[in-house]
C-alpha cells in the first residue's frame, strides 16, 4: 500500500485538472440557465422604470451573476464530483488505482485538494465582489430599478423602530448627519399598540432631533382621512447611531466590516446572534465545496458492472443536497435564536463531514 497521501504527481495533476474543468463547466451551465430564468421573471420590472433599456438589463445581469456564482458553486462541485467519479469508475480507472495500492482517501486526495482551493477562491470572491454587488443590487431593487445615488454605502429595505413606532425606507445612503432616506413610511401606534396613523414620504433627512419627511401623505386610521403636507418631523428618538446599527445588512458587508458591526451591536447591549451566525457562515459556507468530494465519493467505488453505480451516484447526490437543506435550516434557526450562532453555522458541516467519512470508511477502507 502507498503510504504517501499524494503518491503520484502525475495522477494528482490528472485528477485535479479533470475535476476543475468539470467544476467550471457545471458552474457555467447552472449560471447560464438560472440567469436566463431570472431575466425572464424580472425583465418586465426593469424595463418598467422610465429610461431603462438593454444597458440596464446587462447591468442587472452583471450584479446578479456574482450572487449566482457564490450560491451555486458548491452545487457545481457536487455535480462535478459525481460526474468525475462515475466516469473514472466506468472506465475502470478507480480499479487500476486501487490495484496499485491506493486507498480510497488517496484516490480522493487530488479532488479534496482542488475543492480546498475552490473554497479559498470562493471566500475571496464573496468578500471582494459578491458583497458589493449585493449591496448595489438591493439598493437598485429598492428604487424599483430607477436611478440611485452613487454612494458605496447604499442600504435597502431598512426597518427601524422608535419605541412602538416603526420607520421603514426603501433605500438609505450616507453616514452620520448626512444620512438620506427615500421611499419612507412612518407607522404611528397608540398606547394599546394598534396602528393609529400611516405616513408616506418621498424622502427623509436628519433634523436633529428627529427626521424631516418631505412630500408627505398621511392616513388617519380612526377617521380614514387622508391629508398632505410638505414636511413633517417624526422619530425624535431615532439617532444617527441607531440608524446605522439597525441598517446593517450582513450579506452586503465583508467579513471584517461585519465583525466591527457586531462589536458595535454588543457594545450597546443589542442582540447580535443573527449577525454572528451570518459572520460564522461566511467561513463555513465556502468550505462546503471542500465537503462535496467526500459526500459524493460513494460513486467512485464498487464495480460498475454490478449495476449499482447509478444507485451510488443517486446516494451521493442525496447526501450533498441533504447537506444544503440542513445547512439552510440550521442558519434559519440561528437567525431566530434557536441555535447558538457557532452551532448554526458549523454543525451541518461537521455532521456531514463525519457522515461522509463514516460511509467512506465502512464501504471502502
Amino acid at each position: 500500500m502507498q503510504l504517501q497521501f499524494f503518491p503520484s504527481r502525475t495522477l494528482t495533476v490528472y485528477l485535479a485538472k479533470t475535476f476543475i474543468l468539470r467544476i467550471i463547466a457545471m458552474l457555467a451551465v447552472l449560471v447560464l440557465v438560472l440567469m436566463a430564468l431570472d431575466l425572464l421573471s424580472t425583465t418586465g420590472e426593469i424595463l418598467a422604470a422610465p429610461g431603462n433599456g438593454q444597458a440596464e438589463l446587462l447591468k442587472y445581469a452583471s450584479l446578479r451573476i456574482p450572487q449566482l456564482i457564490a450560491r451555486f458553486l458548491p452545487y457545481s462541485v457536487l455535480l462535478a464530483t459525481l460526474i468525475t467519479l462515475v466516469t473514472l469508475n466506468q472506465n475502470s480507472e478507480v480499479v487500476a488505482m486501487k490495484a496499485a495500492g491506493l486507498s480510497a482517501h488517496q484516490v480522493l486526495a487530488p479532488l479534496l485538494l482542488t475543492a480546498a482551493v475552490v473554497s479559498v477562491v470562493s471566500f475571496a470572491f464573496n468578500e471582494r465582489i459578491v458583497t458589493k454587488s449585493t449591496a448595489t443590487l438591493k439598493a437598485w431593487e429598492g428604487a424599483d430599478y430607477g436611478p440611485i445615488p452613487e454612494e458605496s454605502d447604499i442600504k435597502s429595505n431598512v426597518y427601524l423602530t422608535d419605541g412602538a413606532n416603526i420607520l421603514t425606507a426603501e433605500t438609505l445612503t450616507g453616514e452620520g448627519e448626512n444620512i438620506q432616506m427615500s421611499g419612507v413610511t412612518w407607522y404611528l401606534r397608540d398606547a394599546s399598540g394598534m396602528l393609529s396613523e400611516q405616513v408616506r414620504a418621498e424622502s427623509a433627512s436628519f433634523a436633529n432631533p428627529g427626521w424631516e419627511l418631505q412630500n408627505v401623505q398621511s392616513f388617519d386610521v380612526a377617521s380614514a382621512d387622508t391629508s398632505a403636507s410638505e414636511t413633517m418631523i417624526v422619530g425624535e428618538g431615532l439617532t444617527t447611531a441607531q440608524i446605522e446599527l439597525d441598517s446593517v445588512d450582513p450579506d452586503a458587508q465583508d467579513f471584517f466590516t461585519l465583525s466591527r458591526s457586531i462589536d458595535a451591536y454588543e457594545a450597546v447591549g443589542r442582540r447580535s446572534s443573527e449577525l454572528r451566525a451570518k459572520w460564522w457562515h461566511k467561513l463555513s459556507g465556502p468550505l462546503s465545496a471542500f465537503l462535496m468530494p467526500l459526500l459524493g465519493s460513494i460513486a467512485a467505488f464498487g464495480l460498475a458492472r454490478s449495476g449499482q453505480l447509478f444507485v451510488r451516484a443517486v446516494i451521493g447526490m442525496a447526501l450533498g443536497f441533504a447537506y444544503f437543506v440542513v445547512d439552510n435550516a440550521a442558519l434559519a434557526m440561528g437567525n431566530f435564536g434557536g441555535y447558538p450562532p457557532f452551532l448554526a453555522a458549523w454543525a451541518p458541516f461537521l455532521l456531514f463531514f463525519m457522515i461522509g467519512e463514516t460511509v467512506l470508511v465502512r464501504t471502502e477502507e
